[in-house]
């Protein structure tokens, strides 16, 4: 096997941060008089601005190239990176806001991602509940060596109508700050609600240039899903670089929600594992990291690890 090149310790914690940024999602503090866990109704107009949204996507969501109504949108901020993902799913709004109303629902949430090893839930002063995740660099890293990531948890809104529920935090490790990850939901009918999912986070320049290093070294493999053009073989050419990263990582957090909506009862662990792995594996080309056994034993070792239940621990 051939050795790799000595990188100066600056800039391998860059890279460190880059790939951790390839691993992980973020989220920004919720408003200091909000009471945490609180479901105050939702602002005026909420619901309606939502399904005006659905309205406006309706073409594209049905020719949508995810094979399902689902439309991914990515932006570079002034500061950082924005992925939305839209979705419209088999799922009545009553059953989502009682599925995915609750920390330590959304600890089983985000530990069906791959590199999210761990998660906890505690309550903070004034009793606002906060969710910590233990995000390893790669898969394959023990869970000692995880960055932790507390994100403030908040229901934003809760009605017969509409659901916001938001996860933020005001900084992160190795030059990230203000990470959002924000679940809206409005119902269709009795049977179907429209989603929304964004996640975003900023960085700072050094972390900035790290992760377009390693795009453009290690990573300059890595395609998002917004098609740029074709290629010479008259291919789909995908986006990459930053924008190709933030859509990565928005659709695995989005299969995440997916995932938890179909099985969502505390004994139903493997089967949404297998349900988060087969649906990143219907795009090889952007999410494929790992086989089905491995990723399976991986989560088995950390039910096992904190208890065997699945549950999330408290602190």
């Amino acid at each position: 096997m051939s050795s790799s090149p000595r990188l100066p310790v600056s800039w391998t914690r860059i890279l460190a941060g880059a790939l951790l940024l390839a691993a992980c999602a973020r989220v920004p503090a919720a408003p200091p008089d909000a009471a945490a866990g609180a479901a105050p109704a939702a602002p005026a107009g909420a619901a309606q601005t939502l399904r005006a949204t659905h309205q406006r996507m309706s073409d594209k969501l049905e020719r949508s190239s995810f094979g399902r109504p689902i439309q991914l949108d990515s932006m570079e901020t002034p500061d950082g990176l924005q992925g939305d993902v839209y979705a419209v799913v088999d799922h009545p709004l009553s059953e989502i806001s009682a599925t995915l109303r609750g920390p330590a629902h959304w600890c089983d949430v985000l530990t069906l991602h791959v590199n999210n090893r761990r998660c906890t839930v505690a309550k903070g002063a004034q009793g606002r509940e906060t969710v910590t995740l233990y995000v390893v660099r790669r898969y394959d890293k023990p869970v000692e060596d995880a960055f932790e990531l507390p994100f403030a948890y908040r229901v934003a809104s809760a009605t017969p109508e509409h659901l916001s529920v938001e996860l933020t935090a005001e900084s992160g490790p190795l030059g990230t700050s203000n990470y959002r990850v924000t679940l809206e939901a409005v119902a269709l009918d009795e049977r179907k609600s429209f989603l929304h999912f964004s996640y975003s986070y900023d960085h700072n320049a050094m972390v900035r240039l790290g992760t377009m290093a390693y795009l453009a070294t290690f990573g300059s493999e890595k395609v998002g899903f917004t098609v740029t053009g074709k290629t010479p073989e008259g291919q789909p050419d995908y986006i990459r670089g930053m924008r190709g990263l933030v859509e990565r990582n928005a659709m695995r957090y989005f299969l995440t929600l997916d995932a938890y909506l179909s099985a969502p009862g505390a004994d139903q662990a493997e089967r949404r594992q297998r349900r988060w792995f087969a649906g990143a594996e219907q795009y090889p080309r952007q999410l494929h990291e790992i086989d089905l056994d491995t990723y399976l034993a991986l989560k088995r070792e950390d039910r096992q690890r904190d208890g065997g239940t699945g549950a999330p621990s408290s602190r």
